[in-house]
């Protein structure tokens, strides 16, 4: 797709993946608009890159000779300027559509799976980088170590992070396939992990006989997804161990998917190269990051996990590293998730001291009274673990404030909960 003098609205620019995109679109000539329900660390970099962050949403925000809309899925068809550009008769794409779109003729690695890969894509961003490849990427988070979520890149090399959620992973056309592993997630769309491995066998399917997928072959959930592949199986659990900043063993298995994927891109490259780099990578937002100390000392975590197996994950690392309490703020993303996987997520904090849940972040989803942060906090007391529902993320700062010297404060959940963590970590600065 031809960017240069293009005029383009994102409509909910702060999330992520648009928040990149957006940036690819610039750096490539594109003329960049875009608005937002509220400020977050993601608008800020947009507005320190020149791309202006209109608030809140509104019709008067859409360029009247716009070429193109490009929408989030959080943003649904009534909104007043996805409508506004109905009216003008300006072409709209969602936002995995344009990326497709910006990734045709690229040799295109894109990392898909359930969990890990976020922090796959950045580590096999840096990877690519300190080796001197030039990749374009576009990763769901910021990356510490490029204090964006997109980097500029001057070879046809482009590493993309891939969502499955509504067959999203299906618009792109990668050379490079990397499935970290997988289970079932996005149940508003996905009845049952079968379908979710259904889309994720034709996403195999397409990945051509000179390209390449990287998984975990031996993983149960996996094996069904590879029957019909035309392209080799490279199994990434048969890469070395690395040395990483980051805890827990499912960043070492991160490490050697994306191990794995650079030297397959990148056959030439040093054994010493992928050790130094992910000696060095520093992490992205929102995975596993330390934010600081409470007034009282208490280290204080902030992670992404909203999936039980992740929570579960992280929680252990979190406990392994803590001489005192784990004190745990959830933020339950989705009535559906929270629903489907509610056993899950109540057998996930066992290695939490105290658990507060907040109430259920909506995004998409209309409460229909089958599930509550009530309910969850239920089911984990039941399983031995203290857990009280709490109505307000001020509630919850307060109550976090008994965590002391040795202590750990864990923030966890796709929704805006590292806003308590901020707040903490703030007191103590103040």
């Amino acid at each position: 797709m031809e960017l240069q003098g293009k005029k383009i609205h994102f409509v909910g620019i702060g999330g992520v993946g648009m928040s990149a995109l957006a940036q690819l679109c610039a750096d490539h000539g594109a003329l960049v608009s875009g608005s937002d329900r509220e400020a977050s660390p993601v608008t800020e970099l947009l507005e320190n890159k020149g791309i202006h962050v209109a608030m809140p949403q509104d019709v008067q925000n859409v360029p009247e000779h716009a070429a193109l809309v490009v929408y989030s899925d959080a943003v649904p068809e009534d909104n007043p300027e996805r409508a506004r550009a109905k009216e003008l008769g300006i072409e709209q794409l969602s936002y995995f559509s344009m990326l497709g779109k910006v990734s045709e003729g690229k040799r295109t690695v894109a990392v898909a799976g359930t969990h890990g890969k976020t922090t796959t894509t950045g580590m096999l961003a840096k990877i690519l980088v300190d080796a001197g490849a030039s990749p374009m990427v576009v990763v769901g988070s910021l990356v510490k170590d490029f204090g964006s979520n997109y980097v500029h890149g001057d070879s046809d090399l482009f590493v993309v992070e891939a969502c499955e959620y509504r067959d999203h992973v299906l618009e792109l056309s990668p050379e490079v396939l990397v499935v970290t592993n997988l289970e079932w997630e996005h149940t508003d769309y996905f009845p049952s992990l079968a379908h979710l491995q259904e889309s994720f066998r034709k996403a195999v399917a397409k990945v051509p006989a000179h390209g390449a997928i990287i998984t975990n072959p031996g993983n149960e959930n996996i094996a069904p997804i590879l029957v019909d592949a035309k392209a080799p199986i490279i199994d990434y659990t048969l890469e070395q161990n690395y040395e990483l900043r980051m805890l827990g063993e499912f960043n070492k298995m991160n490490a050697r998917a994306a191990a794995a994927a650079a030297r397959l891109v990148m056959p030439t490259i040093h054994e010493d190269v992928l050790m130094t780099s992910l000696s060095e990578f520093h992490g992205t937002w929102r995975r596993f990051e330390y934010k600081g100390k409470t007034k009282a000392g208490a280290d204080v975590f902030d992670d992404y996990a909203h999936h039980p197996t992740a929570i579960r994950a992280t929680l252990a690392a979190l406990r392994a590293k803590t001489r005192g309490n784990v004190y745990v703020a959830f933020h339950p993303h989705l009535y559906s998730r929270t629903k489907d996987l509610i056993d899950d997520f109540a057998s996930s904090f066992a290695n939490a001291s105290k658990v507060y849940i907040a109430p259920i972040y909506a995004a998409r989803e209309k409460d229909e009274g089958l599930v509550s942060h009530t309910l969850l906090a239920e089911r984990i007391r039941a399983r031995g673990v203290e857990a009280y529902a709490l109505d307000s993320f001020e509630e919850i700062e307060q109550a976090l404030g008994a965590a002391r010297l040795n202590d750990a404060v864990m923030t966890m959940g796709a929704g805006d909960i590292y806003k308590v963590a901020d707040k903490l970590v703030a007191t103590r600065e103040s």
